[in-house]
């Protein structure tokens, strides 16, 4: 018994780390786009390309409106209405996310295992489901990862080559 009790003690140790760690790599991963993207000409940033986000730009607000998401369903705040678009430069896209990034690391970091552990209900008009909130904060993870890779392709059609690194194993040998 003594020892089922050990290796839950790690697991969960393993997984409030490795919440952390992720949640510090994204942030780190959209800070570094984000300074890669500010030395490119805006006008090129704001061109439209086929994808599912049709722009730079466009692509970095979808990221930051998940984000700012799915941070409040962990805090349980009252969903955002996010609906500034428009009236936003990209420097001030670029502002918020990094922003947004460091206020998600600095709340999960005043987060206890259980608390991270804990089951958050998500009850919205595109599904439902309750799951750990390490479980949404994986996917907010991998959600951003996966933009992000748009994002260098979408810079890759408007001929930039010099793509910074942004993997979790790169983070986690040159990143911290």
């Amino acid at each position: 018994m003594e020892h089922t009790a050990t290796i839950a003690q790690a697991t969960e140790t393993s997984i409030v780390y490795l919440t952390k760690n992720y949640i510090r790599y994204n942030a780190w991963a959209n800070t570094t786009l984000v300074n890669w993207l500010r030395t490119k000409e805006e006008s090129v940033l704001e061109q439209e390309v086929p994808s599912s986000f049709p722009s730079v730009r466009k692509t970095l607000f979808h990221i930051l409106q998940a984000q700012q998401y799915w941070l409040s369903i962990i805090r349980r705040d009252e969903t955002p209405n996010i609906n500034w678009e428009e009236s936003k430069t990209l420097e001030e896209v670029f502002s918020a996310i990094v922003a947004q990034s460091e206020e998600f690391v600095a709340f999960l970091d005043s987060m206890s295992a259980e608390q991270i552990d804990e089951k958050t209900m998500v009850v919205s008009p595109w599904f439902q489901s309750d799951f750990a909130n390490f479980e949404y904060i994986m996917h907010v993870v991998n959600h951003g990862t996966y933009h992000r890779g748009q994002i260098t392709t979408i810079g890759r059609n408007l001929g930039f080559t010099d793509a910074p690194m942004t993997d979790y194993n790169f983070f986690n040998i040159h990143g911290k």
